[in-house]
């Protein structure tokens, strides 16, 4: 068969991505423009300056991951594009422009939903290391600032499908990564200085309860996403958040947390060493239960999830995948199961377009093509 070239187009949220893969097994060219910067000051993602931002940088971007591939316009087979889930204005600039290309260019345009985008960043992978013998049933964890689910994902033929099993009933886990590290003067995003700090705290300092959430039977459950029974392994970390405020105002460290923020707003680019000599040794052993908590509940009801369901092999996949961590935990536990278990690259674990692509090409073989009548939806349900 001749290759397939997929111009991706991902901007959902802070990051506006484009990249051409081949037949989705190849990454050609892959092309990330970051806003966090800009984003710093607010302690978070301001969606009507992130939309501004991708209407910026959407033409360069592109531009720049078609001539790294050594490809054009029309050289490519398809262009695909991110519809969901995500921040609708930041949503509609990747839709508008992907329309308007394969409209003037009479090109097949795919869309995809941003999480199973995340999924396929592993398959990419694994294909690229030449491994294409993944066993079934599949069992994916997509973890990110935005979401946490767990999905049973089956093949056949060119078609995927995907049953959620789990997911968050608050915050995401990226969520409370970043709002804890906020809430402790550590700027955002926080995930990844959390990740930093924690090995140099006691994580067995401080005790936060495991979430309360129990498995339910969708068959009785108001909240099931799709219909088939059996338990839900549904996630919820408000709680740790809340524990974590407590703990701080109850040792009184808020004139500690201002002191760290104001020093470290005057840097420009803080670097792990100015985190460190600004941390004390309480707040380095918060830092460290908090995330150990985190890990735990993570591993612990995505193997329970796993085990029930019989699963032959376990993705863990989306920006908090990036974990170190995380990481060493699941490949400890998982091991201890009998479940090989897959992680994305850190560069492909965050936000890209690589993995739309890759994505997108089983739809292309498919002739799975959407028309110009499609929008963007925020609260896209992968399915």
């Amino acid at each position: 068969m001749t290759d397939v070239y997929i111009l991706g187009i991902e901007s959902s949220c802070d990051e506006t991505a484009a990249a051409v893969v081949r037949s989705g097994e190849k990454v050609i060219s892959n092309v990330i423009f970051s806003q966090i910067a800009m984003h710093q000051p607010y302690g978070g993602v301001v969606p009507e300056l992130a939309s501004r931002e991708h209407l910026r940088a959407i033409l360069p971007v592109v531009r720049k991951a078609l001539s790294d591939a050594g490809q054009t316009y029309q050289s490519t087979d398809a262009f695909a594009v991110t519809q969901g889930p995500g921040l609708a204005g930041s949503l509609l600039v990747g839709i508008s422009y992907a329309k308007a290309l394969a409209f003037a260019l009479d090109k097949p345009l795919i869309t995809v939903n941003h999480l199973e985008g995340h999924i396929h960043a592993v398959l990419l992978e694994e294909r690229q290391k030449g491994n294409y013998e993944l066993r079934f049933p599949l069992l994916a964890l997509v973890v990110s600032g935005g979401h946490t689910h767990l999905y049973l994902a089956e093949q056949q033929g060119e078609i995927w499908s995907y049953e959620n099993i789990g997911r968050t009933r608050d915050d995401a886990a990226g969520e409370a990564f970043d709002k804890v590290a906020k809430l402790l003067g550590l700027g955002y995003p926080g995930g990844p200085v959390i990740d930093k700090l924690a090995p140099h705290g006691d994580a067995t300092a401080v005790k936060f309860p495991p979430s309360q959430i129990k498995n339910v039977d969708r068959r009785k459950s108001a909240e099931s996403e799709q219909a088939p029974g059996g338990p839900r392994f549904d996630f919820s970390y408000s709680g740790i958040k809340t524990a974590v405020l407590r703990y701080v105002q109850t040792h009184n460290l808020q004139p500690s947390i201002e002191a760290r923020r104001q020093a470290l707003a005057a840097i420009a680019k803080p670097a792990i060493e100015d985190y460190l000599t600004r941390c004390d040794r309480q707040t380095l052993d918060l830092v460290a239960s908090f995330q150990r908590a985190m890990v735990e509940d993570l591993t612990r009801k995505t193997l329970a999830a796993a085990r029930a369901h019989n699963v032959a092999t376990l993705f863990v996949t989306g920006g908090v995948a990036a974990n170190d961590e995380l990481r060493q935990r699941f490949e400890r536990d998982a091991a201890m199961d009998g479940v090989p278990v897959y992680f994305p690259s850190r560069p492909l674990s965050t936000d890209n377009a690589a993995m739309i692509a890759a994505a997108a090409y089983p739809k292309f073989l498919a002739r799975n093509f959407a028309g110009m009548d499609f929008s963007a939806e925020a609260g896209l349900v992968l399915k």
